[in-house]
């Protein structure tokens, strides 16, 4: 059984590792969105370096990422039912993040994980994802700082499962110290945004633009 686990973990870590902000501004703008703006392979640097267009494309396929890893672990547990479903599910969601922040087909040099979080957090319980992405754009419309918005919202998620009962999940199990493990990836892969803003000089998104 021990192999169906480590399965899941490798498919879904191949699944993260698929960096699309590289290939979108590889196709759209001939230059790899890692050498240009922050340098980091998500969403909000192809906005900045890349364009609207293009950043709405990797944005939509790095939450398809999670998604579609969330959507393998409970296929799969539903066809092997001597499987721990939500071990499955929570090994697929911490690989498929982790596989889009190291991504073995991009050099290890990935995005922080934010969007592909969204999406495991949408398919795992739609409630808690939604509530966590509502509170992101309203911390994010507040400061003007995704990285805020997105530090604070996946602190948020391990205060949530603890008021939402296991039975609202896609599969029914103890979640909270997933969420804490989900939280601490974030916040690690965010440690150099963190550190800016509390020096005061994170950079900030303009709405007019």
């Amino acid at each position: 059984m021990v192999a169906y686990y480590i399965v899941m973990a490798i498919v879904a870590y191949a699944i993260g590792s698929i960096s699309f902000s590289v290939i979108f501004s590889k196709k759209m703008a001939g230059f790899d969105v890692r050498e240009k703006g922050s340098g980091n392979a998500g969403s909000t640097n192809v906005l900045r370096t890349v364009g609207k267009k293009a950043a709405a494309l990797t944005l939509i396929c790095d939450i398809l990422k999670g998604i579609i890893a969330i959507l393998i672990a409970v296929l799969l547990s539903n066809i092997v039912k001597e499987l721990d479903g939500a071990l499955l599910v929570q090994i697929a969601a911490v690989a498929v993040v982790i596989g889009h922040t190291f991504p073995i087909f991009f050099g290890f040099k990935g995005g922080k994980g934010v969007a592909t979080s969204l999406g495991v957090l949408l398919l795992i319980n739609w409630q808690i994802g939604l509530i966590c992405l509502v509170f992101a754009l309203v911390i994010m419309a507040l400061t003007r700082m995704v990285s805020a918005g997105s530090v604070l919202a996946a602190i948020l998620f391990p205060v949530l499962t603890l008021f939402i009962g296991q039975d609202y999940f896609i599969v029914p199990g103890n979640y909270f110290i997933f969420s804490v493990i989900m939280a601490l990836i974030v916040a690690f892969n965010h440690r150099s945004n963190i550190k800016r803003i509390l020096s005061g000089t994170e950079n900030k998104l303009s709405f007019k633009k």
